[in-house]
């Protein structure tokens, strides 16, 4: 941490989804993804606007939010996007000097620093805009000791499912318009210290008929680490311009979650419904003369469609899940990092032609 660090971030607060109906997305991430009930907000506890279910797992924290109003942000956010995420939360010292060195290197405010409290103590929160309609909060939290936040209860529902070994938040994926990476790799950089870790372009990241660029951007400790995408020219439509189609706009395109062990997280979520990308089978035929030795079985990993790669400080394994509503925009990756501090790099073309795969069915490819 240097001196010139003058937003530090100890982590991942919380990630806010703006749903259609929280009860029942809270339900799915908790049968699914193995998430636990944490706390809750809404009409019982005063909350005539909004109600937002609190579900945990690992230091992973998810918010849903519905609107109980036709007409507010939140009820527009939903008939715009569809599901999405609205806040990428980040847990600070400091929020108000947080929001002042943000705003003052050019960050459009989306939340003047605000104190809120009750019984448990006292949250410092302040917010600005970031690529589309996505904010980021910065959370102080220091002087609370509550479940999440002010204004919320213990959620304590009679249904509990297992969980699935899902830790942190790996990493998460902004999905930017056409010759919009630049300009949001140099808001990351200006506005929030960041340095750019990694750039692919679309010699790295394409198929016969698809592309994309990326540059992934980092915070001083490396715990906060957004890539950033937009769409590169092909023959045809890329993922990157499905997704702002139907997302009507840049937005977040998937949250990495971390596991220890991801062939028992896999098999578990797959049990539980959670639909993967189908891989195709000639990647495993030449996969390990590219990463080499694992510790893994082959066999188990090509049965569950689970990618491979290696960097010099070790290898990864991932997986992609398919899109977790209706419109094809948010979805899952899952991460289990051997050493490896890259992104799959390797993998990208096996990915890609698994995502076209997906798109012809679609019919937006």
């Amino acid at each position: 941490m240097g001196a010139n660090d003058f937003l530090p971030i100890n982590g991942t607060d919380y990630v806010e989804f703006y749903v259609g109906n929280a009860k029942q997305a809270a339900y799915y991430y908790m049968a699914a993804f193995g998430f636990q009930p944490l706390a809750y907000c809404g009409l019982e506890t005063g909350n005539k606007e909004k109600t937002s279910y609190v579900l945990q797992q690992g230091k992973i924290r998810l918010v849903f939010t519905t609107s109980l109003l036709p007409d507010s942000d939140i009820a527009k956010h939903c008939n715009l996007h569809g599901d999405g995420v609205k806040v990428a939360a980040l847990w600070v010292p400091d929020a108000s000097k947080s929001f002042e060195e943000t705003v003052k290197r050019g960050a459009k405010p989306y939340l003047e620093p605000v104190k809120i409290s009750d019984e448990w103590g006292e949250v410092v929160c302040s917010g600005i805009h970031i690529y589309g309609d996505t904010v980021h909060i910065f959370v102080e939290r220091d002087n609370y000791n509550g479940l999440f936040l002010p204004g919320y209860i213990a959620w304590n529902p009679s249904f509990r499912a297992e969980e699935t070994g899902l830790l942190y938040v790996d990493h998460m994926v902004g999905n930017l318009g056409w010759n919009e990476m630049n300009t949001w790799a140099r808001f990351y950089a200006d506005v929030m210290g960041f340095t750019q870790l990694i750039s692919f372009d679309d010699n790295d990241i394409s198929t016969e008929y698809t592309a994309l660029m990326s540059k992934v951007m980092t915070n001083g400790n490396g715990r906060i680490k957004f890539p950033l995408n937009e769409p590169a020219k092909g023959k045809k439509k890329s993922q990157i311009e499905e997704y702002v189609d139907f997302y009507k706009g840049p937005g977040i395109q998937h949250l990495a979650l971390a596991t220890n062990n991801i062939i028992e997280t896999v098999s578990s979520l797959r049990k539980r419904g959670v639909e993967f990308l189908t891989i195709p089978e000639t990647y495993y035929d030449t996969v390990m003369d590219r990463v080499g030795e694992i510790e893994e079985e082959l066999k188990t990993l090509k049965e569950l469609n689970i990618l491979i790669d290696r960097d010099d400080e070790g290898y990864l394994l991932q997986i992609f899940s398919k899109p977790v509503q209706d419109r094809p925009t948010v979805f899952y990756e899952i991460i289990q990092r051997k050493g490896a501090k890259s992104f799959g790099k390797g993998n990208f073309k096996a990915l890609f032609e698994s995502i076209e795969l997906e798109q012809g069915r679609r019919g937006t490819l």
